[in-house]
């Protein structure tokens, strides 16, 4: 089995950079020990958590200049977690999560990259239950999480897991299909679909045309 080949590159946020460290590109897997094999996933999955997405780089930008006073923040399939640098480096509460058994070693690396201080990570799936190791948010992050149609119930209940009674949601979803399904079983926890609107703090920033699903309880 080949070793990975990596990219480093700068993600300008205007008044700061961002360094991060990703795969080259979506064809990369290595996998030796068989440690994401053993737990679903397959070889054709192993990369996608390890570069960053359209619907990430904007969840980054909104956290540029997103209220962080007083919030413990959540990062749900942080993936390579540009959205959790930015918050670090801006001084957050923010713990970052994902089910990809080389997502802390990313972040950890990329958090170097940057010279600031470790981000909390905890490995879990959506059907674990780690509550004693999380703990709960008021508010939850996330992007490009809702792939197949049963994830729109399990990111849910996750999130509904893990939030404070009071909480605030925010996940960016390139319109894969199953955003209608999940403000349903948001709904139905008693978060309330918001009509606000986001917008990226970087000119700069790559468009984007997908859905942005703000959430509050």
């Amino acid at each position: 089995m080949k070793p990975i080949r990596l990219c480093y590159q700068t993600v300008d946020f205007g008044e700061f950079d961002i360094h991060i460290r990703t795969l080259r590109d979506k064809q990369q897997y290595f996998d030796p020990e068989g440690a994401a094999a053993k737990i679903g996933i397959s070889s054709a999955a192993w990369p996608l958590f390890g570069v960053v997405w359209d619907s990430g780089y904007f969840l980054a930008d909104i956290m540029v200049d997103y209220p962080i006073r007083g919030k413990r923040i959540l990062e749900v399939g942080c993936g390579i977690g540009l959205a959790s640098l930015v918050l670090n480096h801006r001084g957050a509460d923010i713990t970052a999560t994902d089910h990809h058994p080389e997502a802390q070693a990313f972040l950890d690396r990329n958090t170097l990259l940057n010279h600031d201080r470790n981000i909390s990570f905890v490995r879990v799936g959506w059907n674990d239950n780690v509550t004693q190791a999380l703990g709960c948010f008021n508010l939850i992050i996330g992007s490009d999480l809702l792939y197949e149609e049963e994830q729109a119930k399990m990111l849910a209940l996750f999130i509904h897991r893990y939030s404070e009674l009071h909480c605030n949601v925010l996940i960016i979803d390139p319109g894969r299909g199953h955003s209608a399904k999940f403000k349903r079983n948001m709904n139905d926890l008693g978060f309330r679909f918001s009509a606000e609107q986001h917008r990226a703090s970087n000119e700069a920033s790559k468009p984007f045309s997908g859905k942005i699903l703000s959430f509050a309880r």
